[in-house]
Order: structure tokens, then C-alpha cells, then sequence
């Protein structure tokens, strides 16, 4: 396995953990941003896991992590991009201070972080680098109550185009487009049935498929520009 890290934003929590977790499993040396402190990170930290804490909510606390980033570690196998806020829009005056929050985090972090941290996917010595977004199954479709989450996730979508295309050959950059994939503490048995109603596949998978799909790109040397969907048929609904 490769000496240089793998990076995962977002990676203290749900499904950035979990791919952080496999793939120290698997032998990779992996690096996560967190944005705030949670007893999951300790137990992290106990596997090797290295921890940044990150505020990707202004352009500032991007360019510090960039800079705490590259004094952690001289070079990068991988930058999977899976920091996210999932919240609903805002109303009145607050609209346009939530939309930019959620454009900093979606699509202004992952496009510094590309752009900053080129040099040190440069650096890996091997033969394959990649850069990996999460971006979400309402990228095709919109949303009525998260307008701007859909609609920043659809500009990180439009970012591995353009990043695959200008980082050609030597990196590879893709997109994974999950459906739901696991349920949130709280959410009741009515409100999973509705969930596994929307899917042809009729399931709640869990972290497991979005580890795989992940796999897939770390593992594949002829696959760039492309946006993977993992949300078990929803267009088939």
C-alpha cells in the first residue's frame, strides 16, 4: 500500500469514518478534517487515523487547514471531498448567509483544497492519484426544501468535470452521487419505510456500498470525469 495519506473532509462522523476506517483496515495511512470534537475521533486516533479540525464555513479557516495540512504531511494518494451540511434552506433574511455557507463547504473548500493541494498529490510516488467528491443523487433532480444543498452539490458536480479535465493524466478526479444510504439517529420506522419506498432497491444499504463504490476509483487507472451513482435505482421511481 501506498506510504502517502489518504485525505477525507468530513471524515468523524457517518460515512467519512466509515471509509476512513476500511481503509485503514486495508493498509492506507489516512487523514480526516473534523469540524468539531466527538468521542468517535478518539477512537479514531487509537488506529493511526490523523485528525484536523477544520471550519470550511469561510474562505479563512479553508486556507489555515490547507496550511496545517501541508505541515502534517509532504504528499497525498488520494483527497476524497465528503465534508457536507445537510440542512434545510433558510427563510427571509438569513437565505443568503445560509446559501453561502453551504457554497463555502460544497464547492469553495474542495476547489482550494484541489487547486492547494495539487503539488502534493504530485509528490506521491504512485502511479495512480485521485481525487474523489461526494456529491448527492438531487444533483439530477433538485429538492423543494434544501434548494441550495442540491444546488451547491450540482457545482461540485461540475467541478470534477473541470478538475478531471485539467489534472489529466496524472490525477484522476470523480464524483460518487449517493441516495440515502444510512439513517439518521431519530429517524423513526415510518419515516425508514418511506425512505426504502423511493428506491427500486427498496433498502436502507448502509456505509458499506459507498466504501465499495470509493474502492472502485482508488483501484481503477482508466476511470476520470465521471459521477458514480450509488442510490439503489432512484431514478427508476
Amino acid at each position: 500500500m501506498s506510504a502517502a495519506p489518504i485525505l477525507i473532509t468530513g471524515g468523524g462522523q457517518r460515512l467519512g469514518r466509515h471509509c476512513a476506517e476500511r481503509l485503514v483496515e486495508d493498509g492506507h495511512p489516512v487523514i480526516v478534517s473534523y469540524r468539531r470534537e466527538r468521542p468517535e475521533l478518539e477512537a479514531m486516533r487509537k488506529r493511526g487515523i490523523v485528525t484536523l479540525q477544520a471550519d470550511f464555513a469561510s474562505e479563512s479557516g479553508i486556507l489555515d487547514f490547507i496550511a496545517r495540512l501541508k505541515e502534517e504531511t509532504p504528499t497525498l494518494r488520494a483527497i476524497v471531498h465528503n465534508a457536507s451540511d445537510w440542512t434545510r434552506d433558510a427563510r427571509g433574511e438569513a437565505a443568503g448567509a445560509a446559501f453561502e455557507q453551504l457554497f463555502r463547504i460544497h464547492m469553495l473548500a474542495p476547489y482550494l483544497i484541489n487547486l492547494h493541494c495539487r503539488e502534493l498529490l504530485e509528490a506521491c510516488g504512485e502511479p495512480q492519484r485521485d481525487i474523489v467528491h461526494m456529491t448527492d443523487y438531487l444533483v439530477q433532480k433538485g429538492s423543494k426544501q434544501h434548494i441550495a444543498y442540491a444546488a451547491t452539490k450540482a457545482g461540485l458536480a461540475n467541478l470534477t468535470l473541470s478538475f478531471a479535465a485539467m489534472y489529466a493524466p496524472a490525477i484522476q478526479v470523480n464524483a460518487i452521487a449517493p441516495a440515502l444510504i444510512m439513517l439518521a439517529e431519530g429517524d423513526g420506522e415510518e419515516y425508514a419505510e418511506k425512505a426504502k419506498a423511493k428506491s427500486a432497491m427498496g433498502m436502507v444499504p448502509g456505509p458499506g456500498v459507498i466504501y465499495q463504490s470509493l474502492r472502485y476509483l482508488l483501484d481503477n487507472r482508466y476511470v476520470t470525469g465521471i459521477t458514480l451513482p450509488v442510490d439503489g435505482g432512484r431514478h427508476l421511481r
